[in-house]
């Protein structure tokens, strides 16, 4: 596997990653306790902190690439073994 290919799906992985853990750990400004500026919704973040965000998304994004690597080249997980689907019938005669 090419080097840009690995960077591009470690891209994806840490894109996709960053975007489940958004909704993790985050408590409102009335959970915290903080005053809510004027305007503010009631269920903005009052705890967000994007660099610890950052960092478990980097964790994870690393972990998945090198799992999705190391899977390419050893071939332990191919298509032929997700594969859910039946074999299709025989085609029949085309008059009956």
């Amino acid at each position: 596997m090419q080097i840009t290919s690995i960077i591009a799906v470690y891209f994806l992985f840490f894109v996709m990653s960053a975007f489940i853990m958004l909704p993790f750990g985050i408590r409102t400004t009335e959970e915290v306790g903080a005053a809510k500026v004027p305007g503010q919704a009631d269920s903005a973040p009052g705890n967000f902190r994007p660099g610890k965000l950052l960092i478990r998304a980097t964790v994870i994004a690393i972990v998945l690439t090198t799992l999705f690597v190391l899977n390419f080249e050893y071939g332990w997980v191919e298509i032929d073994d997700i594969n859910i689907w039946p074999e299709p019938p025989a085609r029949m005669n085309e008059r009956g």
